[in-house]
């Protein structure tokens, strides 16, 4: 049997920036480090448009990914 997928919803990148008060452009740009093993899932609409979702879990591993942004000094 083969396994079952378990997730039964997820958020879009522009709700996840609401709920974590980030710029969605640039938490974007963070997401582009995980995987879809991390909760994130893109989403595809009608002619190949698509959005990044998140997992619960997936929100989780964003918001880490973003403190360990802001713990970085940024360079200019």
């Amino acid at each position: 049997m083969a396994p079952v997928n378990k997730v039964h919803h997820v958020h879009i990148v522009t709700r996840v920036a609401e709920m974590l008060g980030e710029d969605e452009d640039w938490l974007c740009d963070v997401a582009t480090e995980m995987d879809q093993e991390d909760g994130l899932i893109w989403v595809y609409g009608p002619g190949d448009t698509s959005v990044m979702a998140f997992t619960d879990f997936g929100i989780e591993t964003l918001a880490g990914l973003v403190e360990i942004y802001k713990g970085r000094p940024r360079s200019t």
